[in-house]
């Protein structure tokens, strides 16, 4: 059996929607219930934060999240296939009216993205300042809490009706199939059968 941890909502929701292609079953879970059990996988529904540390702890074999959740948390997973869906930007945003001025000696930018936001801006050989949020980051550059926030984007219209603009793209994010190591070493003939299934259906084929 394998277990799979899938981040609560759409992601949960496309991903379930290929294993019913894959398998020709019904994969949904009962209104509030967590798990879902069907044929040789059990389902485990976890915040979307979460899924990289249950598939690290082991207490899922493999898991579905967003490349930028793997990249912020940077855990010793294996990375298996773009599932080409989820697909959002993480972006620096910025007030309408400013420009970003990268000779400044140091920026204060607030983001949930703590690591992503730290690496960007040295690699821009700027110092920068996080103030972390978890929720209404865009009020941020708003009430001079912040020069400018990072931030996931999918198509900008929170950030434009909050008198924001999107200033630079830092990477494009889908949701990546990842497996924990040792799983991915003992049951790694149940995860290439699925992942050479998983494959053809992303791939269109």
């Amino acid at each position: 059996m394998l277990t799979v941890a899938l981040p609560k909502g759409r992601i949960a929701e496309e991903t379930l929607d290929i294993f019913e292609t894959i398998f020709g079953e019904s994969f949904r879970f009962e209104s509030r219930k967590l798990i879902l059990q069907v044929g040789g996988f059990r389902f485990l529904l976890v915040r979307n934060q979460d899924v990289p540390t249950y598939v690290l702890h082991q207490a899922a074999d493999i898991g579905v999240v967003g490349l930028d959740v793997i990249e912020e948390q940077g855990l010793d997973i294996v990375k298996l296939l773009d599932m080409g869906i989820g697909k959002c930007k993480v972006a620096v945003g910025i007030k309408e009216e400013d420009e970003l001025d990268w000779s400044r000696p140091q920026m204060k930018v607030a983001s949930k993205m703590v690591n992503i936001t730290r690496n960007y801006f040295s690699e821009k050989a700027m110092g920068v300042e996080v103030v972390k949020l978890y929720g209404s980051i865009e009020l941020a550059p708003l009430v001079g809490l912040a020069d400018a926030i990072v931030d996931i984007v999918e198509t900008g219209t929170t950030m434009r009706e909050n008198g924001l603009k999107v200033a630079e793209t830092i990477m494009e994010s889908s949701a990546h199939l990842i497996a924990n190591k040792q799983s991915f070493l003992a049951k790694k003939g149940e995860i290439m059968e699925l992942y050479t299934e998983l494959e053809k259906v992303v791939r269109g084929a």
